[in-house]
């Protein structure tokens, strides 16, 4: 089994460059994080790097010195590596600090009666934006049954592309052809995506996403990506950031709103995106295919472990959430133990990523074990 950015090379026909590679990454990964706990538990909020925790520090102390830097900069940088790693320019994307805020956007944008379809049980900042216009036919369907589901006059379609409760991945292909036959709009939450599953947002007409997961970001960072044309979405909430030149639109209504996605900027948590810069470009030196290799075969491991103890996890193949029912009552035990994992709908849930290891997952394994 191939273990990843820490384990052993896959064989003897592994290149010396490979080799080399793999070192290097190791390397990184192990200059950026040192947990003092067996952290498996990504999916709720992702470590910090090193690199980030400096740059928020000199952030901070800039402001204290009276002394501030520019971290609209920063902002600016991170807006840039996100465009890069989900695949678009960086015109498309809007920078802010919360899905739920880009899930209401699009949602005040529709018309009344328009019909949102969307999966049973996804996280609620993807869905209550809908619901609460309460003038919206909101249909509801396992997540399988999400793109045979898309028929004529279905406006939209919001679905998160990896599910917060127990990993499973949405069709993403079926998606879009179902919704390309039927001229409906693609909504995608890919919080529990970006960073470890590779996203063409160029494929879906919204893609909103949370860095303080598996982008290792503080919290307080969120992206949106619009079409080219700026998905016929009306700004509600610009303020003067979203002003085509802000420092000119801090007074009186905004003249001239931004002529890209940045009319739909929120105000940002520039302590937060301060150190966001640096963990975006920590995942692009990684490389996401990396990451998802990495994170896999951890989650695989897991997942084998789980079969020999006789426990079935949710089926959720190519994921790098592992959720086991029945198990999440045993959460509050793992953590007095030293592992930290998430109970989430009576499930126990894992997530793996780029700095863990082969060992951690033995240790989880071991004390679940008894």
């Amino acid at each position: 089994m191939d273990e990843g950015i820490f384990g052993p090379q896959s064989g003897p026909m592994e290149t010396s460059a490979k080799t080399s590679t793999s070192e290097n990454l190791r390397d990184l990964v192990r200059a950026e994080f040192a947990p003092k706990t067996t952290y498996l538990n990504t999916a709720s909020t992702g470590l910090l790097p090193a690199r980030a925790v400096a740059a928020m520090r000199d952030a901070v102390q800039s402001v204290a010195d009276g002394r501030p830097q520019d971290m609209f900069a920063d902002v600016e940088a991170a807006r840039s590596a996100f465009a890069r790693l989900v695949g678009v320019s960086d015109r498309r994307v809007a920078a802010g600090g919360s899905v739920a805020v880009y899930s209401g956007l699009i949602a005040a944008s529709l018309p009344a009666g328009a019909e949102v379809l969307t999966a049973e049980d996804d996280f609620t900042s993807v869905l209550n934006p809908f619901h609460v216009r309460g003038d919206l036919k909101v249909r509801t369907v396992p997540l399988e049954r999400i793109p045979e589901s898309v028929r004529p006059g279905t406006a939209l379609v919001a679905v998160s592309a990896a599910q917060s409760a127990d990993g499973r991945i949405v069709d993403l292909s079926a998606l879009r052809e179902a919704a390309r036959e039927h001229g409906a709009r693609t909504y995608i939450d890919a919080s529990q995506a970006t960073g470890w599953l590779p996203i063409d947002a160029d494929a879906y007409d919204y893609v909103a996403s949370v860095a303080f997961k598996w982008l290792v970001c503080p919290r307080g960072v969120a992206f949106l990506v619009v079409p080219e044309d700026l998905g016929g979405l009306t700004p509600v909430f610009a303020g003067w950031v979203a002003g085509e030149v802000p420092w000119d639109s801090c007074y009186g209504p905004v003249r001239e709103l931004a002529h890209s996605a940045r009319r739909f900027d929120e105000s940002p948590s520039l302590f937060s995106y301060a150190g966001a810069r640096h963990s975006l470009a920590l995942i692009e030196e990684l490389g996401v295919d990396t990451v998802r290799a990495h994170d896999l075969a951890l989650a695989d491991r897991f997942r084998a472990g789980l079969d020999r103890l006789g426990h079935q996890p949710v089926p959720a193949p190519g994921s790098a959430i592992v959720s086991v029912p029945q198990l999440g009552h045993r959460q509050a035990e793992l953590s007095r133990a030293g592992v930290e994992v998430s109970d989430r709908a009576g499930n126990l849930r894992a997530a793996f990523h780029l700095y863990n290891t082969p060992p951690d997952v033995d240790r989880l394994l071991d004390v679940l074990s008894g």
